[in-house]
């Protein structure tokens, strides 16, 4: 006997049962399951969950496909998670079991799965340098210039407490703590201490402590290093400062698209991420790797520094081209 919810409940139930994921996983998984949501009020007949099968799932998959404009890789990662979701259905008795098991998730190749988005050196200086110029110490700084130099994860960036800044050594320890509501993907095995080599970056941490941060506790009675009026700083809004400030309007006041700065909708507060030149922490923490590789740091290194194993390494975040690569191994081969 199926128990009668309806897909908005269901989802609510869903993302509450996952005690096992990270913030930015349930953040993902919402994002990704309101298209199912708005597939089955405005496309389905469906009344309620319980009569889903599996040529709806399949009916919704290519609503998907047809209407947005998705890659490959990106449905993959939808369709999967619909599959969990509704398999978390049928565990509690939602839906009538097998249905998830006739979910088809398209095949991607793994040479495909690879994301080249990056952003050059030359331009992640440019915006270092033009929001330490002008935005010493502030939000916007400390976000962009910590996820480039350290290349780490926006989960690690968001877990940061005042207490992890060890001023007299330089680094940052990045610690898994999600009984207090920070959660790091790899949970213990993300744990590391790393480096801030860059003394301007360390002098912006140091004044934001001393003049900028605001003096608020997170709703564990934490101090999180990275805060506004409100208390830690959100995922999203780590996410919409790197949308912000690598808009080439916002950090050199020029338009490589050929818009008109002063009409784009890219510059209005809720749509930068529409700018053509526009990206998310994402593809930072792999111009940050990529930046580390061109500059002759061994693969080791930068695996633990950015905690991704040397294989995800070279699949997911080398953003070298081959000639790039010929270079680098060049520079070891004059003497043989």
């Amino acid at each position: 006997m199926t128990t009668t919810l309806t897909p908005e409940e269901a989802l609510e139930q869903y993302l509450e049962s996952r005690h096992d994921a990270t913030a930015s996983t349930v953040t993902n998984h919402r994002y990704r399951l309101n298209y199912f949501l708005q597939w089955f009020d405005e496309e389905s007949e469906l009344d309620d969950l319980s009569a889903l099968s599996g040529l709806h799932c399949e009916q919704f998959k290519n609503w998907r496909m047809t209407n947005f404009d998705l890659n490959l890789v990106t449905l993959q990662y939808h369709m999967q998670t619909l599959r969990v979701f509704v398999r978390w259905c049928e565990n509690v008795g939602v839906i009538d079991e097998e249905v998830s098991d006739k979910i088809i998730v398209p095949t991607v190749p793994e040479s495909e799965k690879a994301r080249d988005v990056h952003i050059s050196h030359d331009r992640a200086t440019q915006i270092m340098d033009y929001l330490a110029r002008y935005e010493w110490a502030s939000k916007n700084h400390l976000v962009f210039s910590l996820l480039y130099h350290t290349g780490m994860r926006r989960s690690s960036l968001y877990s940061l407490d005042v207490q992890d800044w060890h001023q007299d050594n330089g680094y940052l320890a990045v610690r898994h703590r999600p009984e207090q509501g920070t959660s790091l993907k790899l949970k213990e095995d993300g744990e590391r201490n790393v480096s801030v080599t860059n003394n301007r970056l360390a002098r912006a941490l140091d004044d934001w402590l001393e003049e900028q941060r605001p003096d608020v506790v997170d709703d564990s009675g934490r101090h999180p290093l990275l805060a506004s009026t409100q208390g830690r700083l959100h995922y999203e809004t780590i996410s919409k400062v790197c949308y912000r400030v690598v808009r080439p309007c916002y950090f050199a006041n020029e338009c490589p698209h050929d818009r008109d700065i002063d009409d784009c909708q890219a510059t209005k507060r809720d749509h930068m991420s529409k700018c053509p030149g526009s990206v998310s922490s994402h593809p930072i923490r792999r111009s940050a790797i990529t930046h580390h590789l061109d500059s002759d740091v061994p693969k080791a290194i930068v695996s633990e520094r950015m905690n991704v194993s040397e294989p995800i390494l070279d699949m997911h975040y080398d953003a070298r081209d081959k000639e790039q690569r010929r270079l680098n191994r060049a520079k070891y081969l004059d003497s043989v």
